[in-house]
């Protein structure tokens, strides 16, 4: 399975794409940081990251497409940047057909490290040895986004398996309902 991780944020998003399945050796395929300037207008930067993301998507093919769950921080603006930028993730993978799994930052390093409050340094070692890496991907958001994409080669089998079995189950109850409702329509007695 090949996943691309995603660090969403405004001036640096980190990407990174992992080939590997749980149990086998991770390999690297490509990690980089979409970047835009701070002094740009805040929808040109958005465009800027889209075509980013779309143009390592269109080049490195992932099956699935793992972005850091926003969560809540002080800074109003950081959130809100951070949330635009994973939308932007979210909607390039939507247009190929991809599946989006959305991965907390707890998650990720918790996947990689083994502690779900690891700090970024401790995320990078182990990225680096996961990967046999030579040099430790730099900056911190390159790591992140490798670590999202560990974590969902590691863990998304096992989450789709499980939202395949919740969508069996919806399903199943959706066609009982429906038959339900044809028997009450004929005139059959609905208990």
């Amino acid at each position: 399975m090949r996943v691309m991780g995603v660090d969403p944020g405004l001036t640096r998003c980190g990407v990174g794409v992992v080939e590997g399945a749980p149990g086998k050796r991770l390999h690297l395929v490509h990690v980089s940081v979409v970047r835009t300037g701070a002094d740009e207008e805040h929808a040109l930067r958005l465009v800027g990251i889209e075509a980013g993301i779309e143009a390592l998507m269109e080049e490195f093919r992932p099956d699935a497409v793992a972005v850091e769950r926003v969560f809540s921080q002080h800074n109003v603006r950081t959130v809100m940047g951070t949330a635009q930028a994973a939308g932007i993730a979210m909607l390039a993978a939507a247009r190929r057909g991809l599946p989006v799994a959305l991965h907390t930052p707890s998650e990720a390093k918790a996947a990689v490290t083994g502690n779900g409050r690891a700090d970024k340094a401790q995320v990078t070692r182990m990225v680096t040895r996961l990967l046999s890496l030579e040099t430790a991907p730099s900056p911190a958001d390159a790591a992140d986004a490798l670590a999202l994409a560990i974590c969902h080669v590691w863990r998304g089998g096992a989450q789709q398996r499980l939202a395949h079995a919740r969508r069996s189950r919806i399903e199943e109850a959706a066609r009982a309902e429906r038959a339900r409702l044809a028997a009450r329509g004929r005139g059959g007695e609905v208990q």
